[in-house]
């Protein structure tokens, strides 16, 4: 029961270094990676963040080898990158490796076999409008799950042009 709260210093000393080099190393890696190392975009962007973590977790324990732990952190980046590069230049990977936003309300109307593939409430929704700084849903114009599992609330607008519901499934597919 003793070594529960202690073992000896030197297994201390051992973590507080494994620690410190850990967080540099994946401090200088995700640097080196950029911005999408952090973002969560998709459930890939999310995985790469949970493994990321889990290694550097392991690393800081000493459970594994700095070297090795180094090279796994490597490995993980590496794969997002080919992942993401992947997905950029072939837009049948991008369905693979992407979801695709889905419309869950559209002018008035509550899609609900949307609703029910992505697990939504209509207090959810409402959640999602008054977050927005609108009372009344009768000034939205669509709300869509996003990639990374957000709601965004569109407002109508005046305006004609290109719109931001574009590359989502068109409300008219959706409500037939």
């Amino acid at each position: 029961m003793e070594e529960l709260f202690f073992e000896d210093w030197k297994s201390v000393l051992q973590v507080t270094l494994a620690t410190i080099i850990s967080f540099v190393t994946l401090f200088v890696f995700i640097r080196i990676s950029g911005k999408r190392t952090l973002a969560k975009l998709n459930a890939f962007d999310f995985v790469v963040t949970v493994a990321l973590g889990s290694t550097l977790a392991y690393m800081m324990l000493a459970m594994v080898a700095l070297i090795e732990g180094t090279v796994v952190l490597i490995l993980i980046i590496s794969m997002q990158y080919i992942f993401a590069w992947t997905a950029r230049s072939s837009k049948k990977m991008e369905k693979i490796i992407n979801a695709e936003p889905s419309l869950i309300f559209y002018d008035g109307q509550f899609i609900k076999k949307a609703m029910a593939k992505e697990a939504i409430t209509k207090d959810e929704i409402f959640a999602a409008v008054r977050e927005s700084g609108i009372d009344q849903i009768d000034h939205v114009k669509a709300i869509v799950m996003e990639l990374n599992g957000q709601m965004t609330v569109v407002k109508k607008s005046e305006g004609s042009g290109k719109s931001s519901l574009d590359d989502v499934v068109t409300a008219k597919k959706i409500l037939k």
